[in-house]
């Protein structure tokens, strides 16, 4: 008569995947580290001012054009990078750096419509106007009032990022996850602040 024995899963083997399951569900919101460290790291160091917050906004909303102009979502975190060069070369040449941004915005604008993406385009041309409308008038009103309106625009930018993040169009989700948990701290961060001083 032969045993037959069922092999049994030994005490340790569920304790080994828990740690593994819980790094990979981590790892999966490096977007939402990324986005939490960048915002901490502005407000622990002073750098959240309103000047700060009205590039902040308005380079998000570039993003997002640069993405739906070119039809490619990945062009959002390149963007990053040429958004904050944009803002530098317009200090350079002494052009006031929303100048440089409502330029870079124009010829987004005319890429996206000849290559046949007017929709997509003027949706994300028009977000940029509004926000970018409520960034330049922080800059022109008294600082702590300022510091408010602007730290609101950025704050409500994230409610932009939850409708691209739950379509899962014209952005990453990484990149709109990122930019929600970045645009709620530090907005709500300096609005903080503002009521503060």
């Amino acid at each position: 008569m032969s045993t037959h024995h069922t092999a049994r899963p030994s005490a340790g083997a569920g304790a080994t995947t828990e740690p593994a399951t819980a790094a990979r569900n981590l790892l999966s919101r490096w977007p939402a580290a990324l986005g939490v460290a960048v915002a901490v790291l502005l407000l622990s160091t002073g750098a959240a001012d309103r000047t700060t917050l009205a590039i902040g906004v308005s380079a998000a909303a570039l993003c997002y054009l640069a993405a739906a102009a070119f039809g490619r979502p990945w062009i959002a975190w390149v963007s990053i990078l040429a958004a904050s060069l944009v803002v530098l070369a317009s200090e350079l040449v002494g052009l006031a750096w929303w100048a440089g941004v409502g330029i870079t915005a124009l010829a987004l604008l005319w890429i996206g419509v000849a290559r046949g993406a007017a929709r997509p385009t003027l949706t994300q041309a028009t977000a940029l106007l509004g926000f970018g409308a409520v960034a330049v008038t922080a800059l022109a009103i008294d600082p702590r009032v300022g510091l408010w309106v602007a730290g609101l625009a950025l704050a409500g930018h994230a409610v932009w990022d939850v409708i691209h993040h739950r379509r899962n169009e014209v952005v990453p989700r990484s990149m709109a996850e990122a930019c929600l948990y970045f645009d709620v701290l530090l907005g709500l961060g300096c609005i903080a602040l503002a009521v503060l001083r």
